[in-house]
């Protein structure tokens, strides 16, 4: 009998923790319920949308020459649209967005030696922005 008398003080030990934090969780709400919250700045939402649709700036000869009219040229993913895109480029880099254009790039056949493959195609946008504004091609 001496073994169950072991399993029925444990059970008062796990009962007497469990209304410990039960107290515990009560003290709790009742701070909780005292304390004021202090108002927290709120921070500068980016687009949650962005990282969706926009890969990366294409950074290439013909495209820093489209800069000085202000237009920039993004890798962007195949099944977006002209409005998603424009509303990622505004919410990202806070620029106003005049006009957006959208190229597929076709993929092409390469040849290595005696082996052919495809080099794939994308989808590019480009984007025209409000003059006076400018998006930063390259971070310092």
């Amino acid at each position: 009998m001496a073994i169950l008398d072991i399993f029925k003080k444990k059970k008062k030990k796990v009962e007497k923790k469990v209304e410990k934090k039960v107290e515990k969780k009560v003290e709790k709400k009742v701070e909780k319920k005292v304390e004021k919250p202090t108002p927290s700045p709120k921070p500068k939402k980016i687009s949650e949308t962005a990282w969706r649709v926009l890969k990366e700036l294409q950074v290439t000869e013909k495209a820093t020459d489209l800069t000085k009219n202000n237009e920039y040229v993004f890798k962007v993913f195949p099944r977006t649209n002209k409005p998603e895109i424009k509303k990622a480029v505004e919410d990202l880099y806070g620029v106003n967005v005049l006009d957006v254009k959208i190229i597929k790039v076709r993929r092409k056949q390469r040849r290595l030696g005696r082996i052919e493959g495809w080099r794939s195609g994308y989808k590019k946008a480009i984007v025209k922005i409000a003059e006076g504004q400018k998006i930063e091609v390259l971070p310092r």
